[in-house]
């Protein structure tokens, strides 16, 4: 069982950059897909931002131009790199990770890291 967990949440002044990283248990290479998650209060998770194996990225409407997301297979890790940050941004990021095991696909979600941008 691979196990992800997150850091580098914190709290940020609007206009402020943080970096979250996520750090898988194992190898990340059999993942064909690798992304970030947020969910803010009452609000459903949504995508920010994801990475498949081939190197193709998509990020959110609300992020684009302001988040790079990095995937690192030697270190398995995923990173993104959140600049600009906006009071919107707020909320729990979560790190997810999907591969095709056995013929059928398995997500992996983390934790969960905290972020918080104050106004």
């Amino acid at each position: 069982q691979v196990q992800l967990v997150e850091s580098g949440g914190g709290l940020v002044q609007t206009g402020g950059s943080l970096r979250l990283s996520c750090a898988a248990s194992g190898s990340i290479s059999s993942f064909y897909l690798m992304g970030w998650y947020r969910q803010a209060p009452g609000k459903q998770r949504e995508l920010v931002a994801e990475v498949f194996s081939g190197g193709t990225i998509t990020y959110a409407d609300s992020v684009k131009g302001r988040c790079t997301i990095s995937r690192d297979n030697d270190k398995n890790t995923v990173s993104l790199q959140m600049n600009s940050l906006k009071p919107e941004d707020t909320g729990v990021y979560y790190c997810q990770a999907r591969r095709i095991a056995f013929g059928s696909p398995s997500i992996y979600w983390g934790q969960g890291t905290q972020v918080t941008v104050s106004s």
